[in-house]
């Protein structure tokens, strides 16, 4: 189990947070993170007892290393239920809500069913499975989370997203719905600027969740993407650390690959790695020619705009 750097923790004592999506994977990674540094933390899940990962065992889980995890179980498709959360939490926290992270998804069993087939051979209300819950939800989630955050002129908000949104990944609703989140959260930063109020977009490198180990355990080959592998636990770690940060703003508005951040804040994955950015050429030989990749100095980066370039048709 992942433990985060003694300096941050406590250090978000008093702290509210809300993970959605966080009964598996990253979102019970990040919750796990932002619990052990010391704060309240909401997570969602829509199921409480029941199915492969009931949402009261994913709390146990979390806050067993400090801090205090409340499972809501939550519908992130019906308005209704996430209204109705956030009252929950406005109501029990004073109105105080410190931490958004948009993380609920609903497509991945529809990704990984259809993974070989066109947007025009798949069926169509694959659209709504993978863009209601992770773009629409996100937005609602964030605007709920605005209005309690602004009044009080502090607070983050982050978008869970991936490089999907620059170039095609999956399948075409997949790579749609990212290239939106990712606006969402710089336009979100325009718009709470002088509220200071942070909006970033996470995007996470290839984590090894649940659904990856199975993936193992059976034999299936996987994406060369998960020749430099991250845990759940170090997107939470760089929020923790986002959170703490004094300079903050600076950041809001933009897109940020997680291991970027990690790096700046001096954080290292599971077993003291230092997390590889896919920007690195060190990280890119290490996907097709593995034995190679030690001659490669850590310090060589493609640029951003190269990246940015690739990802648009102008």
């Amino acid at each position: 189990m992942a433990a985060l750097e003694a300096r941050f923790i406590g250090s978000l004592n008093g702290y509210v947070a809300l993970v959605t999506g966080a009964s598996r994977g990253i979102g019970k990674g990040i919750a796990q993170m932002i619990c052990e540094a010391g704060a309240t933390v909401y997570i969602t899940g829509r199921k409480m007892d029941s199915g492969d990962f009931p949402l009261r065992g994913a709390a146990y889980d979390i806050e067993r290393k400090g801090g205090k995890c409340i499972p809501v179980e939550c519908d992130h498709a019906k308005d209704g239920d996430v209204k109705e959360l956030f009252q929950k939490i406005g109501e029990e926290q004073d109105g105080r809500l410190d931490i958004l992270v948009n993380n609920a998804f609903a497509g991945v069993d529809f990704i990984m069913k259809n993974m070989k087939n066109k947007f025009y051979e798949q069926p169509i209300e694959g659209w709504d499975i993978i863009n209601n819950v992770g773009t629409r939800s996100n937005y609602i989630a964030a605007h709920y989370a605005a209005n309690i955050m602004v009044p009080r002129k502090s607070g983050l908000i982050v978008n869970i997203s991936s490089a999907g949104g620059l170039s095609y990944l999956f399948n075409l609703p997949y790579g749609v719905g990212k290239e939106a989140n990712d606006r969402m959260a710089v336009d979100m930063g325009i718009e709470l600027r002088k509220k200071n109020v942070c909006a970033v977009s996470l995007w996470p490198g290839a984590v090894i969740t649940e659904l990856i180990d199975d993936q193992v355990k059976k034999g299936e080959k996987l994406s060369p993407a998960f020749s430099s592998p991250q845990d759940a636990t170090l997107t939470g770690k760089v929020i923790v650390g986002l959170a703490k940060d004094k300079n903050a703003m600076s950041k809001s508005g933009k897109v940020i690959i997680v291991s970027e951040l990690a790096n700046e804040y001096g954080f290292k994955d599971v077993g003291g790695q230092t997390p590889l950015s896919f920007r690195q050429l060190k990280y890119l030989i290490g996907m097709y020619y593995p034995g190679y990749q030690w001659l490669v100095p850590s310090f060589l980066y493609v640029p951003k705009w190269l990246f940015s370039f690739a990802g648009h048709k102008l």
